[in-house]
């Protein structure tokens, strides 16, 4: 071999070099909970720098020192446990009442198409009728009770988890059915063994996303005839220009609501590990 015939270097492939803001990038879950926490802390810091700095009035925006002053109060002077308490059962028992009927009539909404034809018109036009205009009807028919908070949170679920179900069910894949078609099934198997298994992990994250709304008409239902609950504490601290109160009763909502979600995500990883949803 000449020594002076240049040697071939074999070309090494270059690894594409990630760009943390390239579009589509995904983040790891480590950075992910870092980033959440981040936005907190800023929103913290900035809430602080003006209510504290004094370039908001008080009477309008309780510092974070004030508003934890205050829940502390709430927990210890107040017994706000036992509002907490009331919303959640409220908002848990309205929404179980709206799955029950919900889930089983858009499961025939997607599977027969008949049914749907006839249930659909109205369903469709139900979901957009916002739930509080309901409220001077349901105080009339059920009185002030608990009753009447159940019906404003099952009217403001049903029609939403009908139409959503129902929506999943009739997306399941064609060839799926004509295979089971074709390995003897009948009907009804094909509903139990194809549909409702194909669409289970859709209905479940369906049901996680309608309980997130279900907390909103909670708090209209407790600001019309309630004496508990965190709506009924927030519009008596409104009375009192108690903004420190008021954010603080915001604030249990929205933590409860979080951990709420949470547990519906992991409920779901574990019972459709298979899915990709």
């Amino acid at each position: 071999m000449d020594s002076s015939e240049p040697v071939a270097i074999p070309a090494v492939a270059r690894t594409p070099r990630r760009r943390a803001l390239a579009p589509l990038e995904p983040v790891g879950a480590r950075a992910r909970w870092l980033l959440g926490l981040g936005f907190f802390v800023v929103f913290v810091l900035v809430w602080g720098f003006f209510t504290l700095g004094g370039f908001v009035s008080p009477t309008f925006l309780a510092s974070p020192i004030t508003m934890m002053a205050e829940g502390i109060r709430l927990f210890t002077e107040y017994d706000f446990l036992h509002d907490i308490g009331m919303t959640v059962w409220r908002v848990f028992g309205g929404f179980v009442l709206a799955t029950v009927v919900a889930v089983p009539l858009g499961i025939a909404m997607g599977t027969w198409k008949s049914v749907e034809a006839f249930f659909e018109p109205f369903v469709s036009f139900c979901r957009y009728l916002p739930a509080s205009a309901f409220i001077p009807l349901l105080i009339l028919w059920a009185g002030i009770g608990e009753t009447q908070k159940l019906l404003v949170i099952f009217i403001g679920s049903v029609f939403q988890i009908t139409l959503m179900v129902a929506v999943t069910v009739g997306g399941a894949r064609r060839d799926l059915v004509e295979a089971a078609y074709t390995l003897g099934a009948d009907s009804r198997g094909i509903v139990l063994r194809v549909l409702i298994p194909g669409a289970a992990p859709g209905i479940a994250e369906t049901l996680r996303l309608v309980l997130g709304w279900a907390w909103t008409y909670v708090i209209v239902a407790e600001l019309i005839g309630s004496s508990s609950g965190i709506g009924h504490m927030i519009t008596d601290s409104q009375a009192l220009l108690n903004t420190g109160q008021i954010i603080f009763g915001i604030i249990v909502i929205g933590v409860i609501g979080l951990i709420s979600d949470f547990a519906f995500k992991a409920a779901n990883r574990r019972l459709f590990a298979w899915s990709t949803i």
